[in-house]
């Protein structure tokens, strides 16, 4: 049977007594048009402040011919090589290979440049290479041209040269062994071989000093567990691919656990495949990614994790530790525990609960299962951070023992709880160096502020897991007067030669005789790895331990990264900022999400006002020992554990961020002794926020057939068309299918190519990573908070998040079933219409649909929109004159109206605002001009490229060589792009796959976007 679920996005679409949230189901844009103001009188008439969209509303299309010439883009001049380089050919990309890594994200990367200039990231996608882009990795080519970076390096607030840098270090390393002092290099984890190396040489040459490694997003716990039982400081790789039951004890791993990258594995299983897929559990506190991913999911606080996860442990391998669980919970953990312990080596279980006895259990219940996905060959060397050793530092500064600090790649000032010990140690630190890409907090207060290069700009090496070798190599020169601080430690230890030679050097004793050339062409060298000795550890003892952890006073905070700013490095990139949250749907802030049921009791609410804008209270948190933080807005989050409470790392920064970007609180403050859970008290404040949130905009006008979803039971007892049903549509007074009826004539689509793009519900995690790469590539504007709040945001492909009123899908369809008479009738969908404690939810990309019977191109009047034979819908900016009767006539709300003039414009001062911030423009798409409708292309500009490229080749295109920017960005496999006509294509079969459906097929628009019905395995 087919699922008839009432979904819906925001909780304050369920009040039924809104006339705000029903005005916008019926118009997308609520306020009042200013006509007072400029037909008032005539010398507002004949004011340019009148918006394009007002002045055609009311003359009329007949008259704006004449305004055209008012519109035209500005003119700008190109001056040509004199002498063109020889690598390089005006209109045609180079691709650099190289890897990134920045402390907490990595990624194997290709770099797209066009005539010298990094414009776009793209997946290495060779063999080994098995690390891919996040949306902030998409983004970080933004961040290379932030205009706001670190240009020169400064000692004591003063621009200086390096040679005088180099010489004040070198002096002061001198002072320090003279004196005994302490001399610390104080870094984020590396994975660099030749960045460690170069570290033990200089520790060498100055047996004084020490390397004390800090992450500012502590996984301490686990690696003090795994360096206990196997060895080495290092993290578990899982592979997701080869498991058939997961389950995750707050582990958001399809989110920034462990670093992330575990959705490919992962979404591999979760696509039926001959009757079969995986099943996940997900037992947490704080909605997340994959909380919204799993089957089955369980919301508790961190610490009825803790004893479930003890419970779990006495399951699997026998144990005997006391546990204290409600009944219910219980029952449900023992559940979990037995279906795992059945799956054996074919199960895996993971947690992100920061107890170091916590990981003990973990490597023990996966040793037990044998389980497939837990490995120790080739772990994950990307977090190697010492809570312990940080701590040691902060009390050698305030004793201090510290000469000389030098510091790169970490800002503590603005990342550690306790900033005010690390700032009055700073104090006594005679010389302080922060080597930074920006003047950050701790650069700041540092005696020298080192300006380093941006990764597209730097050589280096990384081994992000054992057997693996990548090289990092820039793409671009450096765009300022900046050193690596691999170069200034060579010259420290009084190297000869380029930091490119050493690691050269470093390669060729790794590499095994690898052709030097073919490693940095292919950017990844993939080796023997290394044999990891198994150890053991008192596991019983862990459990024992563990089950006596008891919960804390008041409510309990978790604090987590957000999809969009991570840690808060690129806090300055606008891409990530208004990117919206996948669970929230908010961008540009961050703010504590509270369960219904605890907002009820504190009187803490979310509704949408008259502009369609959405508005919370104020809170404020307090921890234990008294450190406050005020004015946190409130979001109300259907999911959230009751008793708990979520906040956001990464926002609130000040310091070298334009004002647009200083925005959210620094939940940095709360994070004491790198416990990512903490006891605090949490109540009302005064005062109303305004969010920036698009959960309730673009919406569906309430249409059926948006989500499609079934179980997998009835997906392998049931016939497709229970599952899958076509709409039916009236003929005639008949009841028929609706792809029989057509109201066009259509033209034969099967000559040359016809482009389709398939979405699999299954694969989709809301990562958001194709949101970016369409930023990218297609140069779409960022508007900023005030814009998003009036429906005007620019994005062309979003994420619709759903939530279903029940927890699983069968209670739904079960009251459903059960309803008996009228009176039933409306009691029971008034009472499914209130939102779930723990509600399913789905996620749906939406683009342009591409419809071959598009609406939007009957009703423009002057053919700016048109459709294509190859099955895209072309926009012609330069005929638009913006009526906007296409958005209107869209029955997907994908299209987007430019209410101002977003580039050079300093009422939006973002990246396209100054001429560094759009060297990142893509030459092959237009920057659109005020008044010009836009929306998603389907990347028309790559699919005639591949053309073009072939064409010169003398060959036919090999299927998987056409793509967009959103289906070469996406990790998971949910975005397939191809051509239909190619009948042996992957995209082809998926439209013949009995899952594919037509998003509001019954409208019947023949879209060339593809949906695959989300089945759960229940």
């Amino acid at each position: 049977m087919s699922s008839n679920k009432k979904y819906w996005k925001s909780v304050e679409e369920l009040d039924v007594n809104s006339s705000i949230v029903e005005a916008l189901k019926n118009n997308e844009f609520v306020e009042a048009i200013p006509t007072d103001e400029f037909l008032g009188n005539n010398e507002a008439l004949s004011s340019s402040s009148t918006s394009r969209r007002d002045f055609l509303k009311y003359v009329g299309f007949s008259t704006a011919a004449a305004t055209l010439v008012a519109c035209e883009g500005p003119v700008h001049k190109s001056i040509p090589y004199v002498l063109q380089p020889e690598q390089i050919i005006p209109g045609v990309a180079d691709y650099y290979a190289t890897t990134m890594f920045d402390g907490f994200d990595f990624a194997n990367l290709l770099v797209k440049t066009r005539e010298g200039r990094p414009i776009k990231i793209e997946n290495n996608t060779i063999v080994g290479a098995k690390f891919s882009a996040n949306a902030r990795v998409h983004a970080s080519v933004l961040s290379l041209y932030d205009n706001m970076r670190l240009k020169e390096p400064k000692v004591d607030g003063k621009s200086a040269t390096w040679s005088t840098v180099t010489a004040k270090i070198n002096s002061s390393l001198v002072d320090a062994k003279a004196k005994g002092g302490q001399v610390v290099v104080l870094t984020n984890t590396l994975a660099s071989p030749s960045t460690e190396k170069l570290i033990a040489e200089f520790i060498s040459n100055n047996p004084n000093a020490k390397h004390v490694v800090y992450d500012a997003v502590s996984s301490s716990e686990a690696l003090d567990a795994y360096e206990a039982v196997y060895g080495n400081r290092a993290l578990v790789d899982y592979d997701f691919s080869k498991a058939s039951l997961i389950v995750s004890v707050g582990a958001d791993f399809l989110g920034d656990w462990q670093g992330g990258g575990y959705d490919t594995g992962y979404a591999q299983g979760r696509i039926p495949k001959n009757g079969k897929m995986s099943r996940h559990f997900q037992l947490e506190s704080n909605m997340t990614l994959s909380g919204a991913a799993a089957d089955k999911r369980l919301a508790m606080t961190t610490a009825v994790q803790k004893q479930a996860l003890v419970h779990i442990y006495n399951v699997i391998v026998g144990g005997t530790a006391a546990v204290t669980l409600d009944a219910k919970v219980k029952d449900e953990v023992t559940k979990a525990a037995k279906q795992l312990k059945m799956a054996g080596s074919q199960g895996v279980l993971v947690s992100g609960i920061q107890d170091k006895n916590a990981q003990l259990l973990v490597l023990a219940i996966n040793s037990a299962l044998a389980s497939q996905a837990f490995t120790t060959v080739g772990a994950r060397q990307i977090r190697k951070g010492s809570n312990e050793k940080v701590a040691q530092l902060i009390n050698d500064m305030k004793a201090g023992s510290v000469h000389t600090l030098i510091m790169s790649g970490v800002n503590p000032i603005y990342t550690l709880a306790d900033s005010a010990s690390f700032a009055d140690g700073l104090k006594k630190v005679k010389t302080s160096v922060a080597f930074s890409l920006k003047e950050d907090e701790t650069a700041l207060v540092s005696t020298i502020a080192a300006a380093v290069p941006h990764y597209l700009e730097s050589w280096g090496d990384l081994s992000l897991t054992n057997g693996t070798y990548s090289i990092t190599q820039p793409t671009i020169r450096p765009l300022f007067d900046t050193k690596q601080f691999q170069e200034v430690l060579m010259s420290l230890n009084g190297q000869a030669g380029s930091y490119y030679d050493y690691v050269k050097a470093t390669a060729s004793s790794i590499t095994a005789g690898a052709n030097w050339n073919k490693v940095l062409h292919d950017g990844i060298f993939v080796g023997g790895v290394q044999s990891t000795s198994v150890g053991s550890a008192d596991y019983s003892a862990a459990a024992a331990t563990l089950s006596r952890s008891k919960a804390g006073q008041g409510y309990e905070l978790v604090l987590y990264t957000k999809t969009g700013l991570g840690d808060g490095q690129q806090a300055a990139n606008p891409w990530l900022q208004e990117f919206p949250d996948p669970i929230t749907r908010v961008s540009w802030d961050n703010y504590v999400t509270v369960s219904n049921a605890d907002a009820k009791t504190l009187e803490l609410s979310n509704e949408i006002v008259a502009n369609g804008g959405l508005n919370g209270s104020y809170a404020t948190i307090t921890t234990a020992d008294g450190v406050k933080l005020e004015n946190v807005p409130v979001i109300v989050q259907p999911g959230q554990a009751v008793g708990t409470i979520g906040l956001a790392l990464g926002y609130g920064r000040k310091a070298a961020l334009k004002e647009e970007m200083q925005v959210g609180v620094n939940a940095y403050t709360l994070y004491k002794g790198f416990n990512d859970v903490q006891s605090v008290s949490f109540e009302k404040a005064s005062g109303e926020h305004e969010f920036a949130c698009v959960q309730g905009q673009k919406t569906l006008m309430g249409r059926g057939d948006i989500i499609k979803e079934t179980t997998l039971e009835i997906f392998n007892t049931a016939d497709a068309k229970e599952w899958n049903p076509v709409p039916m549509v009236s003929l005639d007074h008949k009841e028929v299918e609706s792809t029989t009826v057509d109201l066009w004539d259509s033209f034969d689509r099967s000559i040359g190519h016809h482009f389709n793009l398939s979405i699999d519900l299954n694969a989709c995690t809301g990562c958001g990573a194709c949101v970016i790469a369409c930023h990218a590539e297609n140069n779409v504007p960022v508007v900023g908070k005030s814009e998003i709040r009036r429906s005007r945001d620019m994005h062309w492909l979003r994420i619709d998040r759903y939530y279903s009123s029940e927890s699983t899908f069968e209670e739904d369809n079960e009251r459903k079933e059960n309803i008996a008479g009228l009176s039933s009738s409306l009691s029971t969908f008034n009472e499914m219409e209130k939102a779930g404690d723990n509600p399913q939810v789905a996620f749906q990309p939406v683009m342009c649909q591409h419809c071959n019977h598009a609406p939007c191109e009957t009703v423009c009047p002057v053919a700016a929109t048109s459709h294509s034979r190859q099955g895209q819908n072309h926009m012609a900016y330069n005929r638009c004159v913006g009526t906007r009767y296409c958005a209107n006539n869209c029955p997907y709300k994908v299209r987007r109206f430019n209410w101002f003039l977003y580039n050079g414009n300093s009422e939006f001062d973002y990246h396209m605002n100054d001429d560094l911030g759009r060297m990142v423009l893509n030459p092959d798409v237009n920057v659109r001009s005020r008044g010009v409708m836009e929306k998603c292309s389907m990347c028309i500009q790559m699919t005639q490229s591949t053309i073009l490229k072939a064409k010169r080749e003398g060959r036919t295109i090999v299927d998987g060589e056409f793509q967009t920017a959103c289906s070469s960005a996406c990790t998971s496999g949910a975005m397939v792009f191809g051509d239909v006509n190619d009948k042996e294509s992957q995209v082809a079969k998926l439209v013949e796959d009995e899952r594919m459906y037509h998003l509001l097929e019954h409208v019947g628009t023949k879209p060339n976007v593809i949906y695959h019905v989300k089945v759960r395995n229940t």
